[in-house]
């Protein structure tokens, strides 16, 4: 390896992720990270704790999500956002963050849309925008939670590049960078003229939230914003100005707030310990043009000296992890992920506070919060009691549900629905042009058009579901508790269907209790007198008619897809599915070719590499891998594979097999993409990338050698049932949700079970 600037703490950690897929994952996935409550009554999560002058009633933060598209449109938190955070404050949550408040109109082009209008809420003295925060602090005092509102210089090289086409303007960063979703497309570098505004500007704004009765404010010095770029060498690299200084520009915005709003006003601020890009991408940061500027990052010494300075500058709190958009699944820990991911960080920073006697300018000790997938109470206890960390952080837990707090005060665990660590409603679907959402709970970020409770049905109906997969068990739990007269039907002898499959890798932990979850929804819902469970029950056309049913709803799911390829039979194949939920398939092959690179062919190589220890090679038609997947996720998973030494075909279709061969076509032309490249995003559909290498017409013929062929390459919607009976008029209303609708994800199925389920 060439001389990078590694860490030995950062390098342990990360090695520390591959050693627990290769080495322990069946253990620790099996065991540390279930939705257990050996450790309850809850006692050091649930017990105050003093924040400058402040106290919070609990040790539990709702981390920094929401807010992209939950704001009208100039600006001002809408009903939407107050309705939103305000469910997480009845939830039982101690500390409630905003999401990115950006503090850089006109400076920073990347947080501001055509037309002045913006995708994240503002905050100023004009009067329209504070009535909209002191309404949303006020409902939160409600309920006894603390409010901080994030604020961000701007975004920097992680900024969206359409401000380039929409506003002929290009994005900026501290230095010339490149622009991290097109690497091709420069940052240029901000004036010290325009920091010093910034500054001006955040000072405002924490007056501002003081005035609005925001409890404090709290910096986005993480992840390679723009707070980021100011203060890391790896971004930061200018030789002339005040801000050659990379600690200058953080300092004086903490000075400024400070002198704003007063000794006793509480400063948060978030930062990672390290990039940790020199120990993800080892010799790559020299090959890789878009990584080489970013070798020379702060080190972790570095960054707790800078912690320091924070704290003689005024801050009060921080929250530490590690990572940032070039390795997305760091700071964005994804299903894969262990529980308590960056615990060890958390007590990095504490252990060094505590050694040199470090105390806020309000005398107190400085709490240090951990974060990443502490959504499991008895691990996030756990933390809290060892001296890990002061408080914990709670992102996605708190979108799947938001009373997480008060059910694991009340001990009552087993009701908390889990996060399955999928982002693709909490993430993804802000970056596809959205607002948030959860997977597992469709009334996230619909809060103010879905009450709370369900309203009991006016006229009961007789109605049957057919299909005991997510869309089939969420429909019809939610519907009998309305009050009609539900069956569910599932063919096989257990519910879940793809999601079954899904929970088999260990690393799957997170799917796992999620099915858990729905059987403990099912139990319960067999405990009322109008729900009936009818397993291992085929339903006909003619037997659904037969049960004068008032509704049908088909949740039914999809069907495996199997190519006519020449020579399939000459070899021995299973689908994917098939393979996972009956393992006994796999039998002694060692070679074994994955056809397709979605999700699914994808884990099921993960699976069969580090948990069955085979030789895998996957071959996917498409440019890219897992396309439409999450950045995080996908980027966790590819990076994994290719340290696993999974082979990746990528722009290759299979032309073929013959015994023990599955013969390949693949573009070889300069313009086919790495596949294993995690460190640049892909762009939504919609959004072209003109200076993306165009694929030439070069091809080249390969044969794979393979013991197994494992194929994975979707599904059809198993829509067959659905027509018959609509043709029978098998009842007088039907309706086909989930992947028997259009194949899709927990996402799509929960959120369109939920709604009907709530309408019907």
């Amino acid at each position: 390896m060439s001389d990078l600037r590694t860490d030995a703490p950062i390098q342990e950690l990360c090695d520390h992720f591959g050693d627990w897929f290769r080495d322990g994952v069946k253990n620790e996935a099996g065991n540390a990270a279930r939705m257990t409550k050996d450790l309850y009554p809850y006692t050091s999560m649930f017990s105050p704790i003093r924040v400058n002058r402040m106290t919070i009633k609990n040790r539990v933060v709702m981390a920094p999500m929401g807010n992209l598209m939950m704001c009208e449109e100039y600006g001002r938190p809408s009903e939407k956002m107050i309705r939103y955070f305000v469910a997480r404050a009845k939830g039982g949550v101690g500390l409630i963050t905003s999401g990115l408040i950006p503090i850089s109109d006109k400076i920073d082009p990347t947080v501001t849309e055509v037309g002045g209008k913006v995708m994240m809420p503002r905050i100023s003295p004009a009067r329209t925008l504070m009535s909209g925060w002191r309404d949303l602090a006020q409902q939160c005092h409600g309920y006894g939670s603390r409010f901080f509102i994030q604020l961000t210089p701007g975004l920097g090289r992680v900024g969206p590049p359409t401000c380039l086409v929409q506003q002929t303007k290009f994005p900026v960063s501290a230095s010339f960078n490149p622009n991290f979703y097109i690497p091709e497309l420069p940052c240029l570098r901000l004036s010290d003229h325009r920091l010093t505004k910034i500054i001006k500007n955040a000072g405002q704004a924490a007056a501002d939230a003081k005035a609005c009765l925001i409890d404090g404010v709290y910096l986005h010095g993480h992840e390679g914003y723009l707070l980021e770029q100011m203060t890391n060498r790896a971004f930061n690299r200018r030789a002339l100005g005040k801000y050659a200084d990379w600690q200058r520009f953080g300092l004086d915005m903490v000075r400024e707030i400070r002198r704003r709003v007063g000794p006793n006003y509480p400063i948060m601020y978030r930062i990672d310990l390290s990039l940790a890009l020199n120990e993800t991408y080892g010799d790559r940061m020299d090959e890789v043009s878009s990584l080489k500027k970013f070798k020379n990052g702060r080190s972790v010494a570095e960054t707790l000296d800078y912690m320091e300075n924070l704290v003689k500058a005024g801050v009060d709190i921080f929250d530490v992890d590690i990572g940032c958009y070039d390795n997305w699944w760091l700071p964005h820990p994804p299903s894969g992920m262990p529980a308590g991911c960056f615990v060890k960080v958390s007590q990095i920073v504490k252990e060094h506070f505590a050694k040199k006697k470090i105390l806020s300018n309000a005398g107190v000790e400085v709490p240090v919060v951990a974060v990443g997938k502490l959504g499991y109470p008895d691990v996030a206890e756990k933390a809290l009691r060892d001296g890990q960390c002061d408080m914990v952080m709670l992102g996605r837990p708190l979108l799947a549900d938001p009373d997480w707090c008060n059910k694991a005060y009340e001990g009552r665990v087993e009701e908390i629905c889990p996060c399955i660590g999928c982002q693709e409603g909490c993430v993804n679907e802000f970056v596809e042009g959205g607002h948030i959402q959860c997977a597992v709970n469709a009334r996230t970020g619909f809060e103010d058009s879905i009450p709370a409770q369900a309203p009991p049905v006016q006229k009961a109906k007789k109605i049957g579901v057919v299909g005991g997969g997510p869309a089939g068990v969420i429909f019809a739990v939610e519907a009998a508790r309305r009050g009609h007269t539900v069956e569910l039907i599932e063919k096989t002898d257990r519910i879940g269907g793809r999601i079954v499959s899904g929970s088999v890798p260990a690393v799957k932990f997170d799917i796992k209790n999620y099915l858990e979850w729905l059987n403990v929804q099912l139990r319960c819902a067999q405990k009322l007198p109008n729900f009936t469970l009818r397993m291992n029950t085929a339903a006909t056309t003619e037997w659904l008619a037969q049960q004068n049913y008032d509704a049908l709803v088909f949740a039914v799911g999809t069907k495996d897809v199997c190519p006519p390829i020449p020579g399939l039979d000459q070899v021995k194949y299973v689908q994917a599915v098939a393979l996972l939920e009956n393992p006994d398939l796999l039998g002694d092959a060692q070679k074994i070719v994955v056809a397709g690179g979605g999700v699914v062919g994808c884990e099921t190589a993960y699976w069969l590499r580090y948990e069955q220890n085979r030789q895998v090679k996957v071959v996917e038609m498409l440019p890219h891998f897992m396309q439409g997947v999450c950045t995080a996720n996908r980027g966790h998973l590819l990076h994994y594979m290719e340290k696993a030494g999974i082979e990746l075909y990528n722009c290759a279709k299979v032309t073929g097999f013959e015994p023990g061969k599955v013969h390949i076509e693949r573009n070889v032309s300069q313009g086919a993409p790495n596949p294993y490249n995690t460190w640049q995003p892909l762009l939504p559909e919609n959004i072209p990338n003109p200076l993306a290498p165009k694929l030439g017409p070069e091809t080249a013929h390969f044969t794979l050698e393979a013991d197994l062929v494992v194929l994975a390459m979707g599904g059809r919607p198993d829509d067959a049932l659905y027509y018959q009976a609509q043709a029978a008029q098998a009842a007088p209303e039907m309706y086909n949700i989930g992947d028997s609708f259009a194949g899709g994800r927990v996402l799509e199925a929960n959120r369109a079970a939920y709604r009907l389920a709530r309408e019907i």
